[in-house]
C-alpha cells in the first residue's frame, strides 16, 4: 500500500484593507521606533549619508551617470534598510533588537534574497541603460554636459523632449521597482517567504491600493528630496526613519496565517 505522505503546509497570505490616513501613521510608528534604538539609528543613518555621499562624487566626476547612480541608490537603499527591518521586527515580537542581529540578518535568507537581488540588478542596468538612451537620443544642447552645466543644460527650454522622455522612462521603473519592494524584504525577512511569492504580495498591495501606496511613494520621495539638501547630511535621520517606517507599512498592508498540515485520512 502506496505510503501517504502529508501535503506541504502553505501560509494564507491576505492583503489587509489602509487608507490614506495610514501612511502618516508608518511614519510615526517609524520616528517612535527610531527615538528607542537611538545608536542602531545613527549607524544606519551614516551608511545613508555615506551612500549619497558616493553619489555626490559622482555627480562631480561623470555627470553623465549622475542619474543611473541615483536609480542604483533607490535599489541598493531597500537592501541597506534591512537592518532597520529587522530591528523592527524583534520590537514587534516582544525580542531586544541587537545591532549583530540587524548585521547578519540576510543569512538565514540568503536564497530568496539572492533571487530578489538579481531581480533588481537586471531592473538596475535596464534603467541605467534607458538613461543613457534617452540622453543620446533627446539631449539638444550640442553634445553631454560638463559638471557645471548640467543642471543648466537639463532644464534648458530647448531640451523638454528630453525632460518628458526622462520622466516617463524614469516613472515606469521608479514605479516598477518600488512596487516590487514594497513589502518583498519586509515579508522575506517576516515570514522566509521566497522572493517570486515575496514579490507578487508586494505588487497585490501596490494594485488593491494603488492611491495608498502612491501617496506612500510620494512621501518617501519628498522625505528623501528634503534629506539631500544640503550635503544629503538629512540621511543621518531619514534614513532610518523611513526603514522603520516601511516595516510598520508592511505590517499593515500583509496578513499572513500560517496553514495548516492535511493530516492522511
Amino acid at each position: 500500500m502506496q505510503e501517504l505522505v502529508p501535503e506541504e503546509e502553505h501560509d494564507r497570505i491576505d492583503i489587509n484593507p489602509i487608507g490614506l490616513g495610514d501612511p502618516i501613521r508608518w511614519l510615526w510608528m517609524g520616528l517612535r521606533d527610531m527615538a528607542s534604538q537611538p545608536l542602531i539609528s545613527l549607524f544606519y543613518g551614516f551608511s545613508f549619508w555615506l551612500m549619497a555621499l558616493i553619489l555626490l562624487a559622482v555627480f562631480k566626476s561623470n555627470p553623465e551617470y549622475t542619474l543611473s547612480a541615483v536609480s542604483g541608490c533607490l535599489l541598493v537603499g531597500p537592501f541597506l534598510a534591512m537592518g532597520l527591518y529587522d530591528v523592527s521586527m524583534h520590537m514587534a515580537r516582544g525580542e531586544p533588537p541587537s545591532m549583530g542581529s540587524s548585521l547578519t540578518c540576510w543569512e538565514s535568507h540568503l536564497k530568496s534574497m539572492g533571487m530578489l537581488i538579481m531581480v533588481m540588478i537586471v531592473l538596475e542596468l535596464l534603467w541605467g541603460r534607458a538613461s543613457l538612451v534617452v540622453f543620446a537620443v533627446f539631449f539638444n544642447t550640442g553634445g553631454m554636459p560638463t559638471t557645471a552645466t548640467v543642471l543648466e543644460a537639463v532644464f534648458n527650454p530647448q531640451n523638454w523632449e528630453f525632460i518628458v522622455a526622462y520622466l516617463c522612462v524614469g516613472g515606469f521603473f521608479a514605479g516598477l521597482v518600488f512596487a516590487s519592494m514594497m513589502v518583498s524584504i519586509p515579508m522575506i525577512l517576516d515570514r522566509d517567504t521566497d522572493a517570486i511569492t515575496a514579490c507578487i504580495t508586494s505588487l497585490r498591495v501596490f494594485v488593491e491600493h494603488t492611491g495608498v501606496s502612491l501617496l506612500w511613494g510620494s512621501l518617501i520621495t519628498a522625505l528623501v528630496v528634503l534629506a539631500m539638501l544640503p550635503s544629503a547630511a538629512g540621511l543621518l535621520l531619514v534614513g532610518p526613519w523611513l526603514g522603520f517606517a516601511s516595516w510598520h507599512a508592511y505590517r499593515a498592508s500583509v496578513r499572513v496565517t500560517p496553514g495548516q498540515r492535511e493530516l492522511p485520512q
